[in-house]
């Protein structure tokens, strides 16, 4: 039994011993089985995790692909506008230059007869008319001037909106020419009873540096204004300093009238091209409707802005800051920037003058003109022949028309250029000039007189040329 015993221990040991074993194996087929299992799971993860990304690629694939079929189409699109674009713009070119040639045109058609009505007026107001024949004339005369003004402010407007108004710089007097234009309108201030006071700062330079001509402008369209809507009232004109350095100078000018005033509604577009304040103002006070739209493009020229205030009934107050350069040369002022010039007549008596013209009613005009200042006239009725005549005399001074059948008057003034060089000649001309000054001078011309004209002009500018003349042959 012992034995039996020991045998059955011995047994028993070598079975835990392979429970053992067992133990260990079993472990380690679980660790590989955890192994495995973690395997399959990472292999789940980065399939799906592969699909996910797959699935994303192809989306953003899809989006790119609609995004450049977009993107095309948009192209295509801007390419069809912007030959729209283009086309549109060449036919606004074309149709602005068409614009200025039809002004150009029809500006010298209706100067060339307005010469005519302007011309004839002033010979018959010269020649001691009747009371009531005198009251025509001069509304005969004050039409002509209106027509002449309105044609001058459309093309002023047509030069501003075409870029085509350069802003110069001389040295002028200011308070010399605000009191230029106030005696300008003078007359016409006293015809409506009105009262004209002027405000001026004495602190301000005498001598500043700008573009007198377009200033003048846009003080007589406004004062203008002032004047022609006010009856039996006041119209002020201020002007004074806002600030100054050594050499410049920011100034303030206002313009306040007790006139019938402009509503708030036309005050936000009283400045647009032919816009008035009212039909029923329109029809009382008549105008045009440009003269405020030329102030504003003015002052914008020379970086500045109108500002307006109004009652209606009340009256109206525009006003602007504007800066000037302060000249530093020395001399007397009270001459700067004077137009006028004291005529001799009797110095002009018995010059010897050619008229070139075709038409044959300004030719009468002209030469009546001339004659009744005891000019010696003559007439070539176009270019050739007058090259022919100032071959043949000696004549003082030439009155040239530009627009003539044959050669033109700059061609004609070019030929006499080459066999006299000294020879005053003026073009007297309807044509608009502004933009021709220089080919005018390159031709030879000395002076230029545009059609029609004031008589005092006239001869102020034959005067001056001929003393010019005088002075160079000297």
């Amino acid at each position: 039994m012992f034995e039996v015993y020991i045998q059955a221990i011995s047994k028993s040991s070598e079975y835990d011993s392979n429970i053992g074993d067992l133990n260990e194996i079993i472990a380690s087929q679980q660790d590989d089985l955890d192994k495995k299992q973690k395997s399959i799971n990472f292999g789940k993860m980065t399939t799906g995790l592969s699909i996910a990304l797959i699935i994303i690629l192809s989306l953003l694939a899809l989006s790119l692909f609609k995004n450049n079929n977009l993107r095309a189409k948009a192209n295509d699109l801007l390419k069809d506008k912007n030959i729209e674009l283009t086309l549109a713009k060449e036919k606004a070119e074309r149709a602005s230059l068409a614009k200025a040639q039809f002004l150009s045109t029809i500006t010298h058609e209706l100067r060339t007869p307005l010469y005519a009505v302007t011309g004839l007026t002033h010979l018959l107001l010269e020649e001691d008319p009747k009371p009531n024949q005198k009251e025509h004339l001069n509304s005969l005369k004050f039409s002509g001037e209106y027509l002449l003004s309105l044609i001058n402010n459309i093309l002023d407007l047509n030069k501003l909106e075409a870029n085509k108004v350069e802003i110069e710089k001389t040295t002028f007097s200011l308070k010399k020419r605000i009191d230029d234009v106030l005696i300008a309108l003078k007359k016409t201030a006293e015809d409506r009873k009105n009262s004209l006071n002027f405000e001026f700062d004495e602190s301000i330079p005498e001598k500043l540096i700008g573009d007198p001509l377009k200033l003048s402008q846009v003080l007589i369209n406004l004062i203008g204004n002032s004047v022609k809507f006010t009856q039996n009232g006041d119209v002020t004109i201020r002007v004074f300093k806002n600030s100054s350095t050594k050499d410049r100078v920011n100034l303030h000018i206002e313009i306040e009238d007790t006139g019938v005033g402009i509503s708030k509604k036309k005050q936000k577009s009283i400045f647009e091209t032919f816009n008035q304040g009212s039909l029923q103002i329109n029809r009382k006070f008549g105008g045009s409707g440009l003269g405020l739209s030329i102030v504003k493009n003015l002052l914008e020229l020379m970086n500045s802005k109108i500002h307006l205030e109004s009652t209606l009934g009340q009256g109206s107050k525009f006003w602007f800051d504007i800066s000037f350069n302060v000249s530093e040369s020395v001399g007397d002022v009270s001459n700067l920037n004077n137009q006028s010039y004291d005529i001799d007549y009797k110095a002009l008596e018995n010059v010897s003058i050619l008229v070139v013209e075709d038409n044959k009613i300004n030719q009468m005009i002209t030469k009546k003109i001339l004659e009744k200042h005891k000019f010696i006239c003559k007439v070539a009725d176009n270019g050739m022949d007058a090259i022919k005549m100032v071959h043949e005399n000696d004549f003082e001074v030439i009155l040239m028309d530009i627009h003539m059948p044959g050669i033109s008057g700059i061609e004609t003034t070019q030929r006499i250029r080459e066999f006299n060089k000294e020879l005053p000649i003026i073009a007297l001309t309807a044509v608009t000039i502004d933009e021709n000054l220089d080919e005018f001078y390159k031709a030879g011309f000395n002076e230029i007189i545009p059609k029609p004209f004031k008589p005092e002009d006239f001869f102020e500018k034959i005067y001056r040329t001929l003393e010019a003349s005088k002075t160079t042959a000297g």
